[in-house]
């Protein structure tokens, strides 16, 4: 109410009261500052949410930590043994994009993405990402994709890969394919990644409709997914991405707290700063929060805490909340006295703060995202949020390219450096405290050694066994089936062996039938997932609103103006049709995360995502890409078929021109059905002709087996002989 006036619009109850306040307020302004008033009124809002009183949340916090360190809880692991690992795993990540480089210019691959976020993986890693050993679904983790180089040097670490597999990094050819794929791909790596994220944007949007998806199976009595959190990994320059944010106002709505997203906030992207004249973690915490999330923001490592602790005046605070990102990435690259001088320098009473500091301990005074003690509180709070209904976005501060150097540390042009000189190498090794492992002498030769600690080190075995308490090794992808599907009665199909009778039908109405056949067969129905992007009515699967109910995760909570009506919009917490709204982005991460539900979960679904044949395909192109690189079985159908008769829209919604467009996906088999211009009665080859592929791919356990996603065209129309 404060925030836009409207309060004025309530009666004051007790305006001699107010008006104390007030004057209270007043006082504390002009006698303590500005700065004190904030604190008292920050108290006071904390006081009203613990006293339950509702109240606007703010959507900007100071440009602090969330968690304070009073708050911090206790460290449960072997924090130098952890950090030795870390070692290893920087060590053998860099080399393998520099050794990869080196017998292939121009290779390419990502020395910097994994450098500045090696400690939100591992944190994760030693406690709490859980696997698949404990007979559940563990973790469902979209790691970014540029990050791929640490978690294969991790999965060298623990047995899983080699060398040699490590030297055919991007490198398919000559090793039957089984080389190590650029990025997460489960096509190419079939045992190993579960979910692909690149190209950006589609990881963040596809975790969080896998998140949904999860909730959905639970709520139906599928499957229990209680146990499995969905962690998405991704960088604030990814943001920028369309599908990055689109959806994140659906997880609120949706009440998921099983949901976190981690994002690296390095300030960079590409060509330059993220947002070098802003602050791209203010910008992150208000939209969402703005969206219903839970921000928990790690700004500064620890060796902040003294200073800030000693900021009685907020001169400090001042300073932080003031500075832009553009100027914190130039202290990245500057030395400790620039520092000195233009961040605490201005103010004598922040130089003095800082006196007892030499120039090299301003230097490294370290970013949030590189203290394991603060992101360790912060997954914890994640993990602890279950319950809360709201879904967690932990914004990591950190630099890119961190540990690689002064030469590559911060820079503009760091995104792009694929190779290190000798003498950069031997930098990493030093800053790293690998001289025992990796002495001069193994420097000198043709290429840098990988480092692997023997079995029976200390360092070995403490991270084996954090994976064997968390479930086993991760990322791992299984095909192993708990719970068999069983398949459809042929009876199901039955009525269209004699076609439509005296009633004229379309194929999409054919289409409705059968779908509608196949959710009642008592032993198949419930697996069957039809997905709707708010064009039920059009395609005429309104009538399968209420006998299969649309879902809700909270329910119906209205009475719908049509309840009266036969076929009312019926909304239920165990419903079974994904109404999605006008998102085709959304119905396809849906799709995705019901199509691969029988390697996620163990539990085959069958998702049937109908889409209007027109408009659906021209937004979804590479999610559909996404779906064929995650192996995800299922329909693709295109509703009410065929050419537009508008010229003006030709171009953009010939149908034609998708079927072709998907025949350009090698796992992706179409088939399209024909009708003449208007409706008409069916004999059974023309009806048949529409459920062939459907019964076909149903009747048989390829539906269990196969690895194509089926598009089938369903036409209402045939393209005109004048339509251009």
């Amino acid at each position: 109410m404060i925030f836009d006036g409207s309060v004025h619009q309530l009666p004051d109850a007790d305006p001699t009261e107010t008006a104390e306040w007030l004057d209270s307020l007043d006082a504390v302004v002009e006698t303590h500052g500005k700065n004190r008033a904030r604190y008292l009124l920050s108290r006071l809002l904390e006081r009203a949410h613990e006293a339950q009183v509702s109240f606007p949340a703010t959507v900007s916090t100071p440009y602090v930590n969330s968690i304070a360190r009073e708050h911090e809880p206790w460290f449960p692991g072997d924090e130098h043994i952890e950090r030795r690992i870390r070692a290893y795993i920087r060590w053998n990540a860099a080399v393998m994009v520099v050794r990869a480089n080196s017998n292939a210019e121009g290779i390419g691959g990502h020395l910097s993405s994994y450098a500045s976020s090696a400690s939100l993986y591992e944190v994760g890693f030693n406690h709490f990402f859980r696997g698949k050993d404990h007979g559940t679904a563990g973790d469902h983790i979209y790691f970014q994709g540029h990050a791929a180089p640490g978690i294969y040097a991790r999965a060298f670490l623990e047995g899983r890969l080699d060398e040699n597999d490590l030297d055919h990094f991007r490198r398919e050819i000559g090793r039957e394919g089984k080389g190590l794929s650029s990025y997460p791909h489960p096509r190419l790596m079939p045992e190993f990644w579960e979910f692909p994220t690149v190209s950006m944007g589609l990881g963040p949007i596809t975790a969080l409709y896998q998140a949904r998806f999860n909730r959905y199976l639970q709520n139906r009595q599928i499957e229990d997914t209680s146990q499995s959190r969905v962690w998405a990994f991704l960088g604030d320059g990814e943001c920028d991405e369309p599908e990055t944010l689109g959806s994140i106002s659906l997880a609120a709505r949706e009440h998921l707290d099983n949901l976190t997203f981690v994002v690296n906030c390095n300030l960079q992207r590409l060509d330059g700063p993220v947002r070098g004249n802003g602050k791209i973690i203010q910008e992150l915490e208000a939209t969402f929060r703005g969206a219903g999330w839970n921000v928990i923001k790690v700004v500064w490592g620890s060796r902040w805490d003294e200073l800030l602790a000693n900021d009685h005046d907020s001169v400090l605070l001042n300073k932080m909340n003031a500075t832009v990102d553009g100027e914190f990435q130039r202290y990245i690259v500057e030395d400790g006295n620039y520092i000195r001088e233009n961040f605490f320098g201005p103010d004598p009473r922040l130089r003095e703060m800082v006196s007892h500091l030499s120039d090299e301990q301003l230097r490294t005074l370290p970013r949030g995202g590189h203290d394991y003690r603060k992101l360790y509180a912060a997954f914890k709070a994640a993990t602890e949020n279950l319950g809360s209904g709201r879904p967690t976005a932990i914004l990591c501060k950190t630099v890119k390219g961190w540990t690689l150097g002064h030469d590559i540390e911060g820079r503009n042009a760091t995104h792009q450096i694929k190779k290190m000189t000798d003498e950069q190498l031997r930098t990493l090794r030093d800053t790293l405290h690998l001289e025992e492992e990796i002495p001069d002498s193994a420097l000198l030769a043709d290429e840098p050694p990988y480092y692997r600690p023997p079995h029976d080190s200390v360092e070995y075995q403490y991270m084996m066994e954090r994976r064997r308490t968390l479930g086993g090794s991760v990322p791992r992808r299984s095909t192993a089936v708990r719970k068999p599907i069983t398949l459809p009665d042929p009876q199901a199909f039955a009525e269209f062996n004699s076609g439509s009778g005296e009633q004229a039908v379309s194929t999409t109405m054919g289409f409705t039938r059968l779908l509608r056949n196949l959710a009642r067969d008592k032993a198949f129905g419930s697996r069957v997932v039809p997905i709707i992007p708010d064009e039920g009515r059009t395609f005429g699967m309104d009538a399968l609103f209420p006998e299969l109910k649309i879902y809700a995760s909270q329910g119906q909570k209205y009475e719908p103006v049509d309840h009266k009506l036969l076929l009312s919009y019926t909304e239920s917490s165990s419903g079974q049709i994904l109404e999605e709204g006008i998102t085709e982005a959304g119905s396809m991460a849906s799709f995705i995360a019901a199509g691969t539900s029988y390697a996620v979960h163990g539990v085959p679904m069958v998702p049937f995502y109908t889409f209007y044949s027109m408009f659906g395909f021209q937004r979804v192109g590479d999610l559909i890409w996404q779906a064929a690189d995650s192996r995800a079985r299922g329909f693709l159908m295109g509703a009410t078929a065929g050419r537009t008769t508008l010229p003006a829209k030709v171009c953009s919604t010939r149908t034609d021109t998708a079927w072709c467009s998907l025949e350009l996906f090698r796992s992706v088999r179409c088939t399209t059905h024909r009708l003449p211009t208007k409706l008409q009665r069916l004999s059974n080859t023309e009806l048949n002709a529409c459920t062939a592929t459907i019964q076909k791919t149903c009747s048989t356990t390829s539906l269990c087996t196969t690895r194509t996603i089926r598009c089938q065209f369903v036409l209402q129309r045939q393209p005109s002989s004048k339509t251009s």
